[in-house]
């Protein structure tokens, strides 16, 4: 599967105002469900704090991959925050989260969701990659880099 699959340009926020990771599950959540009638913020909020209950899903180096399940949707969902400010996430190596990537996937999906886990902690492990995310205050031009990124792996 490829980013471009799951993420679409307004799923992707530059940042916004968050000041907690209770915060940013919101917005993310909110973010996750834009344009969707029939999905439910509150719903998507619960299934991504539920999963935070069972541990912090801070990757460390500044990142955060919240995930969870829905069965209001059909295919998974990616959203997107790069904040301004790091927060505290509880991740492993306490450095404060700035760049949040949410997945929500269907109820059903076992083998899809963990996939897509894999890939995108294999993105998110590239250095390089992070700091070309970091340095990037545009959302057109990081939903352009996300969804190329796969490529760029390829070519090198």
């Amino acid at each position: 599967m490829e980013i471009a699959q799951l993420l679409a340009p307004e799923r992707i926020l530059c940042e916004p105002e968050a000041v907690s990771k209770k915060r940013s599950l919101e917005i993310l959540s909110e973010t996750l469900v834009n344009n969707e009638p029939g999905l439910s913020a509150h719903h998507v909020f619960e299934s991504l704090l539920g999963r935070e209950k069972l541990g912090s899903t801070g990757l460390g180096h500044g990142v955060a991959l919240p995930h969870g399940r829905s069965s209001d949707i059909s295919q998974a969902r990616l959203a997107v925050i790069k904040l301004a400010r790091g927060i505290d996430y509880d991740a492993p190596d306490t450095e404060p989260v700035d760049l949040l990537f949410a997945l929500i996937v269907p109820e059903e999906s076992t083998e899809e969701h963990l996939q897509i886990l894999a890939m995108l902690a294999e993105m998110l492990a590239d250095e390089k990659f992070l700091m070309q995310l970091r340095q990037t205050s545009d959302c057109d031009a990081l939903f352009r880099l996300l969804t190329h990124w796969k490529k760029a792996s390829n070519a090198a």
